[in-house]
């Protein structure tokens, strides 16, 4: 697939297994400014069913992926009573080129959260 794009996966490291209906919120951050361009939620592989943008839509500047990882560890049963350790985790990450393939994806537990750029 040619032509810039952004994507993302969940992987629930605790289970062992993807994280099937996490909701995502994209977000463009321009300043103290956010403007919500897209929401999302995964499947049963972990991976939204749609790339989250792809060009034209995909421009050089900040991005911010909130995933809603509590209401994911609470569906799966994997949250306690109270708050939660990690609830809403926000990935913030900058895009130098838009023609470029932007893969964030997610590898979450309870208690510990990791992300990277993959391919």
């Amino acid at each position: 697939m040619a032509g810039g794009r952004l994507s993302t996966h969940v992987l629930d490291t605790s289970l062992g297994k993807p994280a099937q209906g996490v909701r995502i919120l994209l977000y463009r951050v321009s300043g103290n400014t956010h403007k919500l361009l897209k929401e999302a939620v995964t499947n049963s592989d972990g991976r939204c069913d749609a790339l989250l943008l792809a060009e034209p839509e995909l421009k050089v500047g900040q991005y911010e992926l909130v995933f809603c990882a509590g209401d994911y560890l609470r569906a799966s049963g994997q949250a306690g009573e109270g708050a939660l350790f990690l609830d809403q985790i926000p990935i913030r990450f900058g895009v130098a080129d838009a023609q470029g393939h932007y893969h964030v994806p997610l590898l979450i537990s309870p208690f510990a959260y990791s992300t990277y750029r993959g391919s």
